[in-house]
């Protein structure tokens, strides 16, 4: 007989998880509590301007590719490199483009910033270094098998542990390697990638820049909403059910410690697995009896979170590009309030993100869509609002560094706080990737792919292992679906 397995959120994750165990024989259905899906990864239209809502970086495109070759699809998944990664954007005027070309790149910061081309080039083959020695181990299986410990693959991060950063952080790390704290500030910005502080996140974590430098930046060619549409033409295909609109309130689990059922809308739908694609908190909270938590790791430093400010503009900025940052004065004290003081700094590091410059349909003719998003703390008390704050922050220090007012180029406006993000996204406090990696054993205290105490329940996504972010959220349905094959064969 088929196995039934129900998927709970529509997010990437939980679609991915669905397309690869529809592959494998399994009849799946998926519950969506929005209208739409895709979780972050769902866009915005209006007044003629086109939004991602949320991620805007894409990298490690082959894991879609991957997706989309396990079965015969009409839907082909169109994406280019980019040839400029990021423009990088100084108080001081300095002005930095990190060319996808690693020659280039390193003349670059050995010309604007003064570092050693040599240095720069040492470095990124360095964190390349990182990346492959640990992949095996943390990105494509599960930490939380003892048989996963006992093969050579893994046996060998293990053994060059002690030359990974495990005991140093990101900053200390780069601090150590370049002289110009503007480089340093380049590659510390990288922790932001998974919601941590360069200040305490180990040094581990400076191959997160591995991904760009060395595999490639990317952009669907009709913006990163294309991934979840792609990926639910590959799920209907499939013979994959997505039922929208349908909140699971209830899973119901038996004295044999199995999920017999699920509960959406107060019916009860049998099910022989379920697989979860929503934060941890959420599950645990409100879908699961409380004798089932896991304390400690709730309890955990949650990833910071985001306030984005979706901008229709009137003009084009020919000095800005598809992923600009304009730069803080004193990162130390941007992170400090973010995890420390639990609120924004006046002077924050700003990210404009403009698909426009590629996809010229996301915005009218002269026009820009500009996503301009800072880096907050995720909510921890309702009552506190910033928003008036930071906009006149983000407005003075966008005309300060480019040089405009850009109030008077502003036709179109709307914006996504942390408390939106909670609500639209369920995640916790609006944090976007769960827990932080703020703690040297933060890799091997994320939450399993699957649950130690309930049999048949498989977990995917943002707030579980590998991470938060696409490329870990995919390697997440993969280790996942594994799982659940090797005990389906058992």
């Amino acid at each position: 007989m088929t196995k039934t397995v129900c998927i709970i959120g529509a997010g990437i994750g939980g679609l991915a998880l669905a397309i690869r165990l529809a592959n494998q024989g399994f009849k799946v259905t998926v519950f969506e509590k929005n209208s739409y899906p895709g979780g972050k990864l769902s866009e915005l239209n209006i007044n003629g301007f086109r939004f991602d809502k949320g991620p805007s970086l894409f990298t490690m495109p082959s894991l879609i590719d991957e997706l989309t070759s396990l079965q015969e699809s009409t839907h082909q998944f169109e994406y280019q490199k980019l040839d400029v990664i990021t423009n990088y954007f100084y108080s001081d005027g300095t002005q930095l483009k990190a060319s996808a070309n690693l020659e280039e790149f390193a003349q670059e910061v050995h010309l604007k910033l003064h570092e050693k081309k040599e240095t720069v080039l040492k470095y990124i083959k360095r964190n390349a270094f990182y990346f492959k020695t640990t992949e095996d181990l943390f990105l494509k299986q599960s930490l939380h098998q003892l048989k996963n410990f006992i093969n050579f693959k893994t046996l060998k991060g293990i053994l060059f542990s002690p030359f990974l950063g495990l005991f140093s952080t990101m900053h200390e790390k780069n601090s150590q390697t370049f002289s110009n704290p503007k480089t340093v500030q380049l590659f510390n910005r990288f922790a932001t990638y998974n919601g941590s502080n360069p200040y305490k996140a180990p040094a581990l974590m400076n191959m997160i820049s591995h991904l760009e430098f060395n595999l490639g930046a990317y952009l669907p060619k009709k913006g990163m909403h294309q991934i979840t549409t792609h990926l639910v033409n590959l799920a209907e295909e499939a013979n994959v059910t997505i039922n929208y609109n349908a909140a699971v309130e209830t899973l119901v689990v038996g004295s044999n410690n199995r999920i017999s059922a699920i509960k959406s809308s107060g019916v009860s739908y049998p099910f022989d697995i379920v697989g979860s694609d929503v934060d941890i908190h959420v599950l645990y909270k409100y879908l699961l009896p409380k004798s089932y938590t896991p304390k400690k790791l709730i309890k955990q430093e949650k990833s910071s979170s985001a306030y984005v400010f979706y901008w229709g503009i009137n003009k084009e900025f020919a000095a800005l590009g598809l992923h600009n940052i304009l730069f803080s004065d004193d990162y130390k004290k941007e992170f400090d309030h973010l995890f420390s003081k639990q609120f924004p700094t006046d002077d924050p590091t700003i990210y404009i993100n403009i698909t426009s410059k590629y996809c010229k349909n996301d915005a009218p003719e002269g026009c820009e869509n500009w996503f301009v998003m800072v880096n907050v703390p995720h909510n921890k008390n309702e009552s506190i609002d910033y928003a008036a704050t930071i906009r006149k922050n983000v407005v003075a220090k966008i005309n300060a560094m480019l040089k405009t007012d850009i109030e008077k180029y502003i036709i179109s406006e709307s914006t996504l706080s942390p408390i939106d993000i909670e609500n639209q996204t369920s995640s916790y406090g609006g944090s976007l990737y769960g827990n932080s990696s703020n703690n040297k054993f933060a890799a091997f205290l994320r939450h399993a792919n699957f649950s130690s105490s309930i049999k048949n329940l498989f977990l995917v996504g943002g707030s579980v292992h590998p991470g938060g972010g696409i490329p870990l959220c995919l390697f997440s349905s993969k280790i996942a679906s594994q799982l659940i094959v090797e005990q389906e064969l058992k």
